[in-house]
């Protein structure tokens, strides 16, 4: 019975997102996106890079099949792009053209970071400077399209802008001590500094581009992955503690610096998404949100599912609606269903602070 209430409530809410995309306007005009792999939409498809996913099973429950997004199926930004209620996907920065920019602009890339160097051993990636420096450049553009910058600036001032860096600075850079030594340079607090102070840096320039509406997303629970279950956990379902920790440490640096902000910029707006927390929600209670298997991929190769993501032409489990990760790093539609709900309007008090992104959108 419980299972069959779940399966109602996500009908219930896809009848709704689609309710609101056919009889509403977007209530924000434009969404704008930099991150990792979590949202990433195909701006890696073109790069010389480990890090795609623009091939089958990656797609498999998406409208539009593979398309690089590393997910079965919608990524967290896709689930809020329904909610803020626009009409079709946001289009990634390296298919964006013309009057299309004006909904916004994708510009996550997967294996980025907010360190230069982060993610460097998988090849081809946009950092977040280098994101930042392509939103400049849509900047430019969006003033050409409305003819003048006061026009711009005041359109620019509605949108959303959504950041969620931070993870492959921990998984592909800090515990990764074969390819990086911050991990020896830095304790977890002087890296988590470091990082806050790099990250500062770009919102700065985001603000001084127009920005004033700011969703920063926190760095989800990195050592329950499959991956990092496989080679650390002794019995396949104790995450590891020293990763998550570290990952704390910088999510509660990033709650500072929203009320930083909060309080010294008072024409703009910022709030922090706790990931971490909707996340340790689902595994804490997956029955609830109708999840059966918390701590491996649907799809991959060796322990957990999570030694090797997932092959190109392989088999994917069957009940992806009941396991919370699709690889080894990522979560599946079904997760990213519930995380993008919670992130769009609250369902807990801690899931976001102070505002959640359908109160930022309407201020």
């Amino acid at each position: 019975m419980a299972r069959v209430c779940v399966m109602m409530m996500k009908v219930i809410m896809i009848m709704a997102m689609a309710m609101n995309i056919a009889m509403c306007d977007p209530i924000a005009p434009c969404y704008f996106i930099f991150g990792d792999s979590l949202v990433d939409s195909g701006n890696n498809n073109r790069l010389t890079s480990l890090a795609r996913a623009d091939y089958f099973p990656y797609g498999i429950d998406f409208q539009f099949g593979p398309t690089g997004r590393f997910s079965n199926g919608k990524t967290t930004v896709d689930v809020i792009t329904e909610l803020l209620g626009f009409d079709d996907y946001i289009t990634p920065y390296s298919e964006a053209r013309g009057e299309d920019i004006l909904r916004g602009v994708n510009y996550a890339s997967a294996a980025a970071g907010i360190r230069e160097e982060t993610g460097r051993q998988l090849g081809a990636r946009i950092t977040f400077a280098g994101q930042v420096a392509n939103h400049v450049n849509t900047v430019s553009q969006v003033v050409n399209i409305l003819g003048d910058e006061n026009e711009a600036a005041n359109y620019l001032s509605k949108c959303i802008y959504s950041i969620g860096l931070g993870s492959n600075d921990y998984l592909n850079n800090y515990f990764m001590p074969v390819y990086y030594s911050t991990g020896n340079q830095y304790s977890p607090d002087s890296f988590a500094n470091d990082l806050i102070t790099r990250y500062t840096q770009q919102l700065r320039i985001l603000y001084n581009n127009g920005a004033r509406k700011f969703a920063l997303v926190g760095i989800g629970a990195i050592g329950c992955s499959p991956n990092e279950l496989a080679q650390n956990s002794r019995d396949g379902t104790t995450c590891d503690e020293r990763i998550n920790s570290a990952n704390r440490i910088f999510n509660s640096k990033l709650v500072s610096l929203v009320d930083h902000f909060n309080q010294n910029t008072p024409d703009a707006k910022f709030t922090y998404i706790n990931a971490y927390g909707i996340f340790q929600d689902m595994v804490s209670n997956p029955a609830r949100y109708g999840f059966r298997v918390t701590n491996a991929g649907c799809c991959g190769v060796g322990r957990n599912n999570g030694q090797i993501t997932c092959l190109p032409g392989q088999a994917p489990c069957l009940n992806r609606d009941e396991v919370v990760f699709w690889d080894a790093f990522h979560p599946g539609e079904a997760a990213n269903v519930v995380i993008g709900g919670r992130s769009f309007q609250r369902e807990s008090a801690s899931d976001a602070h102070p505002y959640d992104i359908q109160q930022l959108a309407m201020l």
